[in-house]
């Protein structure tokens, strides 16, 4: 297992990093928004935690900066109808103390307003992970502090690469800043839009 990368970064944006090794290779990793807003700058050294998946079409890189959401990442696929996908989604949807929440507090609604989670996910992603998080130790002091740039083509890259058509994305991404202003966040469009695709 991969545990973690540290390198250059050479390419960045909300669905994926490139990190550029001292050996020179470049490793493809997929992230959440959380970890993209607490990335540095193209061109910089960054340290990322990995969680590593071998498919039968495919080996998968995902990359967290801090380790209570590698954690959760972890728990959220052992749910039978999460995969890795839907996992990276639902914690570009919410923060981890927001899913975490969620979790303790049985609200079945919020995580059912991630996309592709139906009623029955939702209810077994609670039933499954209740305890699994009681018990853990860092699940009591999670803080994940972030900054975040204000971008549309960066949300929109997200949406395309999260699996939304590109047209429909953008149609919506439009709206929201038609209605709210071009001073959000790429988070914040991001979960807008999420909401409403």
């Amino acid at each position: 297992m991969i545990n973690h990368i540290k390198g250059i970064i050479t390419e960045k944006n909300p669905a994926y990093v490139i990190v550029e090794t001292a050996g020179g290779i470049g490793f493809y990793i997929n992230i959440s928004l959380a970890t993209y807003s607490s990335l540095p700058n193209e061109n910089e050294t960054v340290s990322l935690l990995t969680y590593y998946i071998v498919k039968e079409d495919a080996q998968v890189l995902y990359g967290f900066m801090e380790e209570e959401e590698r954690e959760l990442f972890k728990m959220l696929i052992s749910v039978n109808g999460i995969g890795p996908n839907t996992g990276r989604l639902i914690l570009s949807s919410m923060s981890v103390g927001e899913v975490l929440n969620a979790i303790a507090t049985e609200n079945v609604k919020a995580i059912q307003s991630i996309k592709g989670i139906g009623a029955k996910t939702a209810q077994r992603l609670i039933v499954e992970l209740k305890d699994k998080t009681k018990k853990a130790d860092w699940a009591s002091a999670t803080k994940i502090s972030v900054s975040y740039n204000n971008n549309k083509y960066d949300a929109l890259t997200a949406l395309v690469a999260l699996g939304f058509p590109k047209a429909g994305a953008e149609s919506v991404l439009d709206k929201i800043i038609k209605a709210e202003g071009i001073n959000l966040t790429v988070e914040e469009l991001i979960k807008k839009s999420l909401k409403l695709l």
